[in-house]
């Protein structure tokens, strides 16, 4: 007779059945439609889906303890409230939609496994898919800024380049540090009135600006004491990152610094896990995109012409690589 799977294979399996169910949830917008308390059949004609089908769902997440059901009431329990209704200033569903969008490029998995790259939507395509991505990422770096501040010392840096900076999070936080310090936003152009948003809500335009360009091809510009990349290198192949750091080392001042925030997996690339499964999240969205080691990082930065190069350690799953341009370089 054949051993049966052990308890914890068979939950790991079917583990995705309770990721569907809350993530089906956010998308429908459910949890704002309880409002203070509904029956499913209301719930259902606020949403404009069928009734059964709706009460099914509601009875699924009752049992997974993300709703609380009585007599035939279903209402939202303190942590759905705070964080899916529309309300709550911790609100974060659209930030959420974006991992409910990755449930459609990670069910590609299998095919690009055989094929070697992306089966569909290539990260960082427009309308909703670019909003949900962006929230995701600012809240991310919400979370973050902080730290990679105190990690970096922004306290010389008086003109700084935030590559494909996104919501502009991390300038802000650079900002906000140094009275000094004005930096540049280079991101996309669906990506730059979003980021324009988060400057002028927090009264930095005039030390913030955000422009749109690619950084595979727009001029950088010249002269800048800190050049960051944060989230992009994942994204690109080898190659691309050598012509990235190559473009950063040149729109640095003499004595200029980079720093790189992401994923650095371990020499044998077989952690950590969360390193190892963001290869795969790039593996699905992007062509050539991945997670790479420390010593990659360390070599592109020496062949780009970097010295004093170091990793920081910071709390979460992201490090720092970090970069100076010397003084006296080999352009100067």
């Amino acid at each position: 007779m054949k051993a049966m799977l052990t308890e914890d294979l068979d939950q790991r399996i079917r583990a995705f059945q309770e990721s569907r169910v809350l993530l089906t949830a956010i998308e429908l917008d459910l949890f704002e439609a309880l409002g203070g308390g509904a029956a499913a059949a209301d719930v259902a004609g606020r949403l404009g889906t069928d009734p059964r089908a709706t009460e099914m769902l509601l009875n699924a997440l009752a049992g997974l303890a993300l709703v609380e059901s009585r007599d035939g009431i279903f209402r939202n329990t303190p942590e759905t409230a705070q964080y899916f209704t529309r309300r709550s200033p911790d609100d974060v569903r659209l930030a959420m939609m974006h991992t409910v969008h990755l449930w459609q490029t990670w069910s590609t998995l299998t095919e690009c496994v055989r094929t070697g790259t992306t089966q569909g939507r290539l990260s960082g395509g427009g309308g909703d898919w670019t909003g949900a991505f962006i929230a995701a990422m600012h809240a991310n770096a919400s979370r973050r800024a902080a730290s990679v501040v105190e990690a970096v010392d922004g306290t010389g840096v008086r003109k700084m380049l935030d590559v494909g900076g996104g919501s502009g999070a991390y300038s802000i936080a650079f900002a906000q540090a140094n009275p000094a310090l004005h930096a540049e936003i280079l991101d996309v152009g669906d990506v730059v009135p979003i980021a324009r948003g988060h400057i002028d809500e927090a009264g930095l335009a005039d030390r913030v600006v955000a422009r749109e360009g690619d950084l595979r091809t727009s001029d950088f510009g010249t002269g800048f004491d800190l050049v960051l990349i944060s989230a992009i290198c994942h994204m690109l192949d080898p190659d691309e990152n050598r012509a990235l750091l190559a473009r950063s080392y040149s729109a640095l001042g003499a004595g200029g610094r980079i720093a790189i925030s992401d994923f650095i997996l371990d020499p044998d690339r077989s952690g950590p896990r969360q390193a190892t499964l963001f290869a795969l999240n790039m593996l699905v969205g992007t062509r050539r995109g991945n997670t790479y080691t420390e010593e990659e990082y360390a070599s592109w930065l020496r062949e780009a012409g970097f010295g004093a190069i170091r990793r920081v350690a910071l709390p979460g799953p992201a490090h720092l690589m970090i970069g100076s341009r010397p003084i006296h370089s080999r352009d100067t």
